[in-house]
């Protein structure tokens, strides 16, 4: 398995600074914050942080949400393989559930906890053959929530799977270089 992607991570790495790109200078300014190799070493704590912003994103629909999710990642020094992939949670065949599931839950949440939305949000509405009436306002509390459970959900897993089994995804710490800065190991 860590061979595996390790030869992805290469490969994708050489199609980034591809000869024929990496003479333009727009390129340049784009790749060269994905190129830095330590947001795609895979530990413990960048993995976790990758697949916590891919989850989030990966239930929000919206368009190019794995390109969101991908420069979250290198903002925050997470894993960007792992923040990409995670993304593909939601694909064509289970967006149909997941949409009617956060639709689902954003009406449970407004019924049962009285969840203040804004008004015109309320009065967009949509009916669902043999379901029912659902709301704009249900649609995005439910879809935010849902994003935000994946997320807290999926950062203590990948940590629980670590201590499981730590020799497929090592804690790596910090360590000082001569100029007295924290480098990841």
């Amino acid at each position: 398995m860590k061979k595996s992607y390790l030869k992805l991570v290469r490969s994708s790495l050489r199609a980034i600074r591809h000869p024929h790109l990496r003479d333009r200078a727009w390129w340049r300014a784009i790749s060269r914050p994905i190129t830095d190799r330590r947001l795609w070493i895979p530990c413990r704590d960048t993995v976790a942080s990758g697949l916590a912003i891919g989850m989030f994103f990966s239930l929000m629909p919206i368009p190019f949400q794995s390109v969101v999710a991908i420069l979250l990642a290198m903002r925050f020094r997470a894993n960007v393989p792992f923040a990409f992939a995670a993304c593909w949670v939601s694909n064509p065949f289970t967006t149909p559930a997941l949409l009617f599931g956060q639709c689902f839950l954003g009406n449970w949440l407004r019924d049962s906890l009285g969840v203040p939305m804004p008004h015109f949000l309320a009065q967009v509405q949509f009916h669902v053959p043999k379901v029912g009436m659902f709301n704009a306002a249900s649609f995005v509390l439910g879809m935010m929530v849902s994003g935000v459970i994946a997320a807290l959900l999926s950062y203590p897993l990948v940590h629980a799977f670590s201590a499981l089994l730590p020799q497929h995804l090592p804690v790596r710490r910090l360590r000082k270089n001569k100029a007295g800065n924290a480098n990841a190991a």
